[in-house]
């Protein structure tokens, strides 16, 4: 069977979905993965087949920077950074203002590029990223069913009361005001609707005898794959009726003759992704904490300059990116942004974590992994160096690595790419 991936031009979402192409390769046949050329690279590399479909206009091969992106686009990824520095709900105002700009951007010419993909691929099945909302709406303009993959925190597919891009919980350290969430929860809500009046005016125009699409934000597939651990999923929240949770989607990595850091101190790896690597006040903080420390340090610095960061503790090991996969094998604890590929991976290794939520679903990730108990949540723009590290030695020396341990067993079972695959081929034809 003919196996057909639409995804972002973005690493972090092309790498999971990638994975669900190798397993489809090896077991169920050909695979063509529909991305924008920043990850054709990638996708090449596993060897699956590649047909170009740009699906926003900004893209990210594996550090964005905003010199790299289209005019127009620059200013739009320095305006969200400066939002980062304001705080969280200035953040997700930001992102809800522009979140047709960002997830719905020319639905006409998706259309017809993803129309002339589908003639020429004839696939199977289909398997679209949930945040693909251009993608999503073209293929229910042409009638062709399709598997959902949420990457990311389960309310990235919102169902009961819950609105796309307003947090369903907070952790304790960045509990937002009435006043403030109030302002979120409009913003976020004309958003949904912006959404839905471009969906319907675009249905109009190119699919008038299709039924109306409704809330593409809450509208499920035929099934829907959570990479995510169903064990940091809140059992009293609704799901989709055909719905699967398989864990992690973590690559195969070697340390390619990188030596962990070294020292006598706590191995601590810190990455904050592939855009808040630039917030390079929060990554010089962590540099500072484990000098104090003594901390084995591996660091991925990203966009943020080296130099800016301060001394290094000695044998540290930083870089502008890192085989973070591998490195957890030698990692006692990770500081992350909570980002989607860090906390699975970690959750994955059984590594407790530090998380530094700046934006998206990564308030809701990090609450999840507060209220696990497999590590601790810092509001990122207030972070010290003598609070991160109070932090470290409290969840090293507590519960959090036994239960990290439980949470990697419980994951195991879970199935990976290899469950992906088997729930893809379950759910019926698609074309």
């Amino acid at each position: 069977m003919r196996l057909l991936i639409v995804s972002p031009d973005y690493l972090s979402h092309a790498l999971p979905l990638v994975q669900i192409g190798e397993a489809w390769s090896r077991k169920q046949g050909e695979v063509v993965v529909a991305s924008g050329p920043a990850t054709r690279p990638l996708v090449e590399a596993a060897r699956l087949g590649w047909s170009e479909l740009r699906l926003g206009k900004g893209s990210n091969a594996g550090v964005i920077e905003a010199t790299q992106q289209p005019p127009g686009e620059d200013e739009h990824l320095r305006a969200f950074f400066a939002a980062t520095r304001s705080g969280p709900i200035a953040t997700l105002l930001y992102q809800a203002r522009f979140r047709r700009h960002d997830l719905l951007h020319a639905p006409d010419r998706v259309l017809e590029e993803l129309t002339e993909i589908l003639d020429k691929v004839k696939p199977d099945r289909v398997v679209v990223d949930h945040v693909a909302f251009g993608a999503r709406l073209a293929l229910h303009a042409l009638g062709v069913e399709s598997v959902s993959v949420v990457l990311g925190h389960p309310s990235a597919l919102p169902t009961g009361d819950e609105v796309y891009g307003l947090p369903p919980r907070w952790p304790l350290a960045m509990q937002p005001g009435q006043r403030e969430l109030r302002e979120l929860e409009n913003e976020c809500r004309a958003s949904v609707d912006e959404l839905a009046s471009a969906a319907r005016e675009m249905m109009k125009r190119r699919a008038p005898l299709r039924p109306d699409v409704g809330d593409l934000t809450t509208r499920a597939g035929t099934s829907t794959l959570y990479v995510y651990p169903k064990a940091l999923h809140d059992p009293q929240r609704g799901l989709p009726s055909n719905h699967r949770f398989i864990g992690s989607l973590c690559r195969t990595e070697e340390l390619a003759g990188l030596a962990p850091p070294g020292g006598q101190g706590p191995r601590v790896t810190v990455a904050l992704g592939s855009f808040l690597s630039a917030r390079d006040d929060v990554l010089a903080t962590t540099v500072e904490a484990a000098r104090t420390g003594g901390w084995r340090l591996a660091l991925a610095h990203g966009s943020t300059p080296l130099e800016t960061l301060g001394a290094l503790p000695p044998g540290a090991v930083v870089a502008r990116t890192l085989p973070q996969v591998a490195l957890l094998a030698h990692t006692d604890l990770l500081i992350h942004h909570g980002g989607n590929g860090s906390l699975t991976e970690a959750a994955a290794a059984g590594v407790p974590m530090i998380v530094l939520p700046f934006s998206t679903d990564q308030f809701a990730a990090a609450s999840a992994i507060e209220r696990v108990g497999v590590g601790q949540v810092l509001a990122p723009n207030t972070l010290t160096s003598p609070a991160l590290l109070a932090a470290v030695d409290e969840v090293l020396a507590g519960s959090a690595p036994e239960k990290a341990r439980e949470l990697a067993r419980s994951m195991a079972g879970e199935g990976g790419a290899d469950a992906a695959v088997e729930a893809i081929a379950a759910a019926g034809r698609s074309v």
